[in-house]
């Protein structure tokens, strides 16, 4: 399920612009009404910078989370946040993420709020918007801050108590009308070099069968993007040919922070399924230009037909300034369609 060629998309994440930031640091003196026009202020700004970079699909910058992961554990019923950290000082990393102990059953009776969220971007959204994305974690990456114990003895047994709380969001987000989806799992491609990929393949599968063919549904593999750095050796060979095999429309990869090392790839995966080709580096301030982003876009038609290739960041905009990720956007936009008109 795809429109048009050389479609313009984002992963989720949008920066949180600054008054966002310096408020929700105060949220405690912010009553019901008052948080919810909060959400929905930022919300409508992440709308209009992508309206204004003109992209083809938008999403709600996942204001609502402040992060792409971790605030779906407050949802989840059955965990308690570990009160000490491994790592306290030094540079910003993986390692000063917050962890979590399991202390019951694992359940979302609420959901994990992203239906929400979708039916606040339809709501804010113009009368004729672009196509409207949701993203949400993979439960293989959703359990990455959770600890094992005696039940849950490792990572796989948590995955699979997740599985199905994320599964019932997806198979609501299609009860909402959503036709794009993004499933976020970073975790797969960053440990795909040293556990099995088909292992992989099936929580995947599994988590979305019950919505194939209802929506544009794209998995997104990157590195690692916390704080800006990667957390696994950035080298796509470990995943296929075994993630073909994923029930997906749309494999997204990261390439433009890898110098487009292994682009040759996009043309296997476009054999079988439609790439969104990361065109422009979050983790770098570099600005690329018009001219260098319609190179890259020629480099990558030298691999794939027009007709499976999107153009994306590499990864969320979240770790990003903004005043970088609307200069990146907005030449990312112009670059694609500079040569999407000589087609």
């Amino acid at each position: 399920m795809k429109d048009s060629n050389l479609r313009t998309t984002v992963i989720g994440s949008y920066p949180l612009p600054g008054w966002y930031e310096y408020a929700f640091s105060n949220i405690s003196s912010f009553g019901e009404y008052d948080h919810n026009e909060l959400v929905n202020d930022a919300v409508s700004i992440v709308i209009g910078d992508q309206l204004t970079a003109g992209l083809d699909v938008i999403t709600d910058g996942e204001m609502s989370r402040r992060d792409f992961n971790l605030s779906f554990y407050s949802l989840i019923e059955g965990l308690e946040k570990e009160s000490k950290n491994i790592r306290h000082f030094g540079p910003p990393a993986h390692d000063q993420r917050g962890k979590y102990n399991i202390i019951g059953q694992l359940k979302a009776p609420n959901g994990l709020g992203v239906v929400a969220d979708f039916e606040r971007l339809k709501r804010l959204s113009p009368v004729n918007p672009p196509l409207l994305k949701a993203s949400i974690p993979g439960p293989y990456t959703l359990s990455g801050r959770i600890l094992t114990d005696k039940q849950y003895s490792d990572r796989y047994k948590i995955t699979e108590s997740l599985l199905p709380l994320v599964r019932n969001e997806l198979e609501q987000l299609i009860k909402a009308g959503c036709k794009e989806i993004t499933i976020d799992e970073p975790s797969m491609s960053c440990y795909a070099y040293q556990e099995n990929p088909l292992k992989f393949v099936d929580i995947f599968n599994r988590t979305v069968e019950s919505i194939i063919g209802k929506a544009n549904l794209s998995i997104h593999l990157c590195f690692g993007n916390y704080k800006g750095h990667a957390v696994s050796p950035r080298v796509y060979k470990p995943m296929f040919p075994s993630f073909i095999d994923m029930k997906v429309d749309e494999i997204h990869v990261e390439m433009a922070s890898r110098e487009f090392s292994e682009l040759e790839i996009i043309e296997h995966i476009t054999k079988y399924k439609n790439v969104a080709v990361g065109i422009v580096d979050v983790k770098s301030y570099f600005i690329e230009s018009v001219e260098e982003i319609s190179a890259r876009v020629s480099k990558c038609l030298q691999f794939a037909p027009p007709e499976r290739l999107s153009f994306a960041p590499d990864c969320g905009l979240s770790q990003t300034a903004r005043w970088a990720a609307k200069e990146k956007l907005k030449n990312m936009v112009s670059g694609v369609k500079k040569v999407k008109d000589t087609l």
